[in-house]
This record gives structure tokens, C-alpha cells and sequence, in this order.
């Protein structure tokens, strides 16, 4: 335990300190990975977009604040994650530094590596050579001895699977993370992935991939069926799909949106009118659930018994609250499935 000088001298700022909401515990679901002994908050907050030099510091803490104060225990990172790549973790740093120390065991702190982070032929993919060196980099950035969580970010065609599980066995083995995921593979090289590390006992727990409503790739490259019967977790990133299962795009493309100022992960040429079509048909399904589309495309997501944690992205505390609403109705009829189904087949 610290004592109270010690957290009056680490986690205050100005004639501010962070202190948490004592019942933040009774706001969230948390559910197993897998057949691991850990459980993950329903709802994560992942750090893509929002916390990189270009966002606003004091908007990050309120984020953060508002998360924890929720019970959202885990927040997610990559070595890539800015602008610029590695500002995430540096800004995530700070906020742990100032107000989440004596928090730190009440965390799930998650990092990875997989794409480019520096010139040459070592900064990139998935040998040895980078995954170390990109993590004791990233433990640097956050200041921190290791991470919960440690993930290989994408398949690597050219490195031996062998080389970059063992790579993995050993960040474990040196105490510089306590479990190890994947992200963005296959169901066949999942299977062989998960064989070579069982052979060597690695704690190997979870994958994360992007899933929702309207991109279903892990349903039909094998990740999710493989995933659950492997007895592994799934953690889902893009559950909104960038935005598109909001109500941001009902009535088109505002100019003020993601789109129209940043169309490196949303292009406008993906928000066709038949697009839009199948938007506002979700929106009436619903509705007639008396939730918004978001709060059901979350909560699309959680009830199914495959999935984890669904990992939330956000640019203010308001939209952190108002993902949470989706817990408050999870269930589905067989109906409102077939329906929203029926949109995705039309889409597709």
C-alpha cells in the first residue's frame, strides 16, 4: 500500500489529485478470457485515436478519469498508436505517473507490436529482433517494468511462426509481461500459433481482431470458431466501424467528421447511399430496442459468448458514458438477430 504522503507527492498536479470512485466496481460486467484465470471490464478503452500529440492532455485524463471511475480497467495500446507513433504510450505515461500509480494493480495495461515503428529493417513485422526491442522501448514510454498484456500485432509472411512465439516466450519469461495475445490473425495460423506456445507454456490468452455488425472477418476466416474452442478470449477493436454505427451518419456526412478531415481509416466512398441505407435500417431495429445504434452495436458484440471485452475509442468523457448504457441490455430476441443479419447479408 502507499502511504499518504506518498500519494499526495505522486499524484498530484497543481491542487488537483485523482481519486477514484469507490464504487466503480458496481458499474461494470467483467467477464473471463477465455479459460484463463483473468477477466477483462465488458468495455475497454482502446488509445488508436485521441491520444496522440495531436489531442489535448487534460481531455485524455478526463477519459481516463471518467473510464476508471466506471469500472473500464483495461486500457489498450500499441508501439504505432499517436500521432505520432509511440506519443500514446508516452501520454498514457504521464497520466499513470500523475494519478493512476497507486491505482497500477487494479489495471490492465495492454501494449503491442507488429507494424513499422522505426527506418530499417528492424522495425518492423514479427522477428525477435523487433518484438523485444519494441517492447522495452514501449515499457520506457509508458514507465512502467511490464505490461499485462503483450500482443503480436499482425501475421508475419516471411518470419518463422516459431521465431515470433518464441519471442513471445521469452518477454514472458523475463517478467516484461504478464500475458501474451494475438491480433488480426487467422484461424488456421491461430491453431498453430496456440500449439507452438502451449508447447512451451506460454500464458497465451486472448486475440484481438476487429468485429462488428457490418465486417464480420472473423466469422468467416475462421478467427472466432477457432478462438472459442481453443478456449482463448476475443477482444473486439472497431465496434462502431469507425463511426458508422452512430448516429453521426444518419443524415449523411457531416463536414465536420472523421471523413471529411481524416480519411485514412473511414473514406468517404465507403459512405455510399446504400450504405447509409442499411445504416438508418439498423437505427429503426434499434430503436424499437429503445437504444441508440451505438449502445446496440456494443451491445451486438456482448452478447455473444465468444467475446470478451469490446475495446471503445472515444474523443470525450460523454461518449465513455454513453457506451456504457449498453450493458444495460445485452439480451437479444431471435428476431431482432435474423433482422440485423438480414441487414448485414444485404450490405455484403
Amino acid at each position: 500500500m502507499f502511504s499518504e504522503s506518498i500519494f499526495y507527492s505522486i499524484c498530484t498536479k497543481g491542487d488537483y489529485m485523482y481519486i477514484a470512485d469507490e464504487k466503480r466496481y458496481e458499474k461494470m460486467i467483467y467477464n473471463r478470457c477465455g479459460m484463463s484465470g483473468l477477466k477483462l471490464p465488458a468495455l475497454s478503452l482502446g488509445m488508436w485515436h485521441n491520444f496522440g500529440d495531436t489531442g489535448v492532455y487534460a481531455n485524455m485524463e478526463q477519459m481516463c478519469f471518467t473510464a476508471f471511475d466506471n469500472g473500464i480497467t483495461h486500457f489498450d495500446l500499441a508501439n504505432n498508436y499517436g500521432p505520432k507513433s509511440g506519443s500514446a504510450e508516452e501520454n498514457f505515461g504521464k497520466i499513470l505517473k500523475e494519478h493512476f500509480l497507486p491505482y497500477r494493480d487494479e489495471l490492465i495495461i495492454s501494449t503491442k507490436a507488429g507494424y513499422g515503428m522505426w527506418d530499417g529493417p528492424y522495425g518492423d513485422w514479427g522477428s525477435r529482433k523487433y518484438l523485444i526491442a519494441s517492447l522495452d522501448q514501449s515499457l520506457k514510454r509508458l514507465g512502467l517494468d511490464y505490461v499485462d498484456i503483450f500482443y503480436h500485432h499482425r501475421m508475419d509472411p516471411e518470419t518463422p511462426l516459431e521465431e515470433t512465439m518464441g519471442a513471445l516466450e521469452q518477454i514472458v519469461r523475463s517478467g516484461k509481461a504478464l500475458y501474451v495475445g494475438l491480433s488480426n490473425y487467422d484461424g488456421p495460423t491461430l491453431e498453430k500459433a496456440t500449439a507452438i506456445l502451449s508447447s512451451m507454456n506460454v500464458p497465451f490468452i486472448i486475440n484481438q481482431n476487429k468485429y462488428n455488425i457490418m465486417e464480420r472477418n472473423v466469422e468467416t476466416n475462421g478467427l472466432k470458431d477457432t478462438s472459442f474452442r481453443l478456449g482463448k478470449g476475443i477482444i473486439c477493436f472497431s465496434p462502431l466501424a469507425q463511426g458508422m454505427l452512430t448516429d453521426r451518419y444518419l443524415n449523411g456526412i457531416p463536414q465536420d467528421s472523421r471523413v471529411r478531415t481524416d480519411g485514412r481509416f473511414l473514406s468517404e466512398d465507403k459512405i455510399s447511399n446504400e450504405r447509409l441505407a442499411n445504416i438508418r435500417r439498423l437505427n429503426d431495429i434499434a430503436g424499437e430496442r429503445g437504444q441508440s445504434l451505438a449502445e446496440m452495436a456494443l451491445a451486438w458484440l456482448l452478447h455473444d459468448k465468444a467475446i470478451t471485452s469490446v475495446i471503445i475509442g472515444a474523443s470525450r468523457p460523454q461518449q465513455i458514458l454513453d457506451n456504457i448504457g449498453a450493458l444495460k441490455n445485452t439480451d437479444f430476441t431471435d428476431e431482432e438477430l435474423a433482422a440485423i443479419d438480414a441487414v448485414y447479408e444485404s450490405a455484403i
